[in-house]
């Protein structure tokens, strides 16, 4: 991932009701959720709903996909995982930084 693309992303999700979305679509995984679902779930009205998504999708974040008379949602866990390893690619100076004894979460 390029500083560019970065950047794009993280200003995506410098906004609390689309970082809500991202995450939930996360937590749904590959499956993801229709707009109503998410509406339902995080009780954002459908009108803010498809403008927050619509910035998701430009930023690479997340995909649309038209299945029968409705939309589906899912998260990009690559880009995610892109915009992860570009964020701690010089961490530590390249050595180990978690606490002793943290537990690190797997990429999905």
């Amino acid at each position: 991932m390029d500083e560019k693309a970065a950047v794009t992303s993280l200003a995506a999700l410098a906004q609390d009701a689309r970082l809500r979305v991202f995450r939930a679509l996360v937590g749904a995984g590959p499956a993801g959720m229709t707009p109503g679902a998410l509406s339902a779930m995080l009780d954002i009205p459908n009108s803010t709903l498809s403008f927050h998504l619509k910035e998701l999708v430009h930023a690479g974040l997340v995909s649309a996909e038209r299945e029968g008379r409705n939309l589906h949602y899912r998260p990009a866990i690559a880009r995610m995982n892109d915009l992860l390893a570009y964020l701690t690619d010089h961490c530590c100076m390249g050595q180990p930084c978690s606490p002793r004894g943290a537990k690190r979460r797997a990429s999905c």
